[in-house]
């Protein structure tokens, strides 16, 4: 069993243009996922809408991993998501993630907290936007 990591997840949605938004989430989220941002619940439909919204959003970017830890079908990082969006200006996220795998590897929860380090106020609901 291939266990999913936070980086290869993002970039996958985000930064992957050959996937579809379908493709990717399948690949790395199971059908029951759901996922906490800052205190905001969402389910895995709820979640795609926010991906296809920065989708329309985003040019390019990547995620620098700080840190990882698994345990089991438990996973940890704090990552950091380096943003371009199509109008030139630039976005930093610190992201603190705590989440569960499934038993097939792709995760089922994540809970995760956002730290802005570089961008504009607008940007600073980035995490949950829809």
């Amino acid at each position: 069993m291939t266990r999913t990591r936070i980086e290869a997840a993002l970039t996958d949605l985000l930064f992957n243009e050959e996937l579809t938004l379908q493709e990717a989430a399948d690949r790395h989220f199971a059908p029951e996922y759901r996922q906490r941002t800052d205190g905001e619940w969402a389910d895995r439909g709820e979640f795609l809408d926010h991906i296809a919204h920065l989708r329309t959003l985003v040019a390019d970017g990547h995620v620098e991993v700080h840190e990882e830890l698994k345990d089991g079908n438990r996973y940890a990082d704090r990552h950091t998501a380096h943003i371009t969006k199509k109008d030139g200006t630039t976005v930093r996220m610190e992201v603190y993630v705590f989440a569960d795998l499934a038993a097939d590897g792709r995760f089922s929860r994540i809970e995760e907290t956002t730290l802005m380090l570089q961008g504009s106020s607008a940007d600073r609901d980035l995490g949950g936007a829809r």
